[in-house]
């Protein structure tokens, strides 16, 4: 109830190999054992991470028949969940790689929003864009499909007190009633200098394109949409990514999530403190950046160390 038409499909397609494992069982019948064969049996072909979502998906699908009664307990709740394959490990740019990266979207003419079809009055600006919003932010890329103007601003009051500077308010996202992922997402962050100019660049693009569509023009507010204003949905932003990377020689095996682990890992190396890196990104606490991110994060924090050298270096 309540779930997104994209979160019924995920949990369709993570309980698919664990109905086939049980499928001769009726939900009556169904023992623990018969649960944790059906898990180890996905184990084998599936990701870890695919096999966690698949059990939680089942117990919460035999929790909602105990709560009918027709069940008398929980079997999958008794079971613990095993360890798939090793997933794609997510992957960080190196700071060569970022500025190429961001050179090579600065410098695209011309982005192909669908096979064969050039759309010539959309300029590089609208990756480059998006590109250097993700990885000098780190924003997720649910959370910049979903960035409206209204929520940008990139002048700042450098006269209130404390001085504001060009900020973005990451309030929404693409999600089920345009949510963040969690309360903590909702936050307010600075802009660099690079990121405020490219998105003034794509405001002004953005206002030509709208001059050119004429009627056809779909006022939804967005800071990056087509060339007649609708949203980009993932796939758009994945080729498009794709192309970006191959032009600045970096291949094209990256996803556009990766530019926020990127962004992780640069704060990281640059010495920044794992409960900062954890505010900036918007993580509930600590425990799920170093999870999610453990590769990309410095293993020895060197700040204090470079702090305390530079007071008492001379000593």
């Amino acid at each position: 109830m309540g779930r997104s038409a994209k979160t019924i499909t995920k949990n369709q397609n993570v309980l698919e190999p664990i109905l086939k494992a049980i499928s001769t069982r009726k939900l009556r019948q169904l023992t623990a054992a018969d649960v944790r064969q059906a898990l180890a049996t996905m184990a084998a072909g599936y990701s870890s991470a695919a096999v966690t979502m698949g059990h939680l998906a089942l117990k919460r699908a035999i929790r909602r028949a105990e709560a009918n009664d027709l069940v008398g307990r929980n079997v999958a709740a008794l079971v613990d969940t095993p360890k798939g394959q090793q997933g794609r490990p997510s992957k960080s740019l190196t700071l060569e790689q970022a500025v190429a990266v961001i050179t090579a979207a600065k410098t695209l003419p011309v982005i192909e929003l669908r096979p064969g079809l050039k759309d010539v009055r959309r300029p590089a600006e609208l990756m480059y864009a998006y590109i250097v919003l993700s990885l000098l932010v780190g924003v997720r890329t649910e959370e910049a499909r979903a960035l409206r103007w209204d929520h940008v601003n990139l002048n700042g009051d450098l006269h209130a007190d404390p001085p504001l500077p060009p900020h973005v308010a990451l309030w929404r996202s693409v999600r089920e009633r345009g949510e963040t992922k969690t309360k903590r997402s909702r936050r307010t962050l600075g802009l660099p200098q690079l990121a405020a100019e490219a998105l003034s660049a794509l405001r002004d693009s953005q206002a030509r394109e709208r001059t050119l569509a004429g009627q056809r023009w779909q006022d939804t507010g967005l800071v990056f949409t087509t060339h007649h204003g609708a949203a980009l949905d993932a796939g758009n932003v994945r080729k498009m990514f794709k192309r970006v990377c191959h032009a600045a020689g970096t291949g094209d095996s990256w996803t556009p999530r990766e530019l926020r682990t990127s962004f992780v890992s640069l704060m990281s190396h640059r010495g920044v403190s794992i409960e900062e890196v954890a505010h900036l990104v918007g993580h509930a606490s600590t425990r799920t950046t170093e999870v999610v991110y453990r590769w990309e994060l410095r293993p020895v924090i060197t700040t204090g160390a470079e702090i305390m050298d530079d007071l008492f270096g001379q000593w």
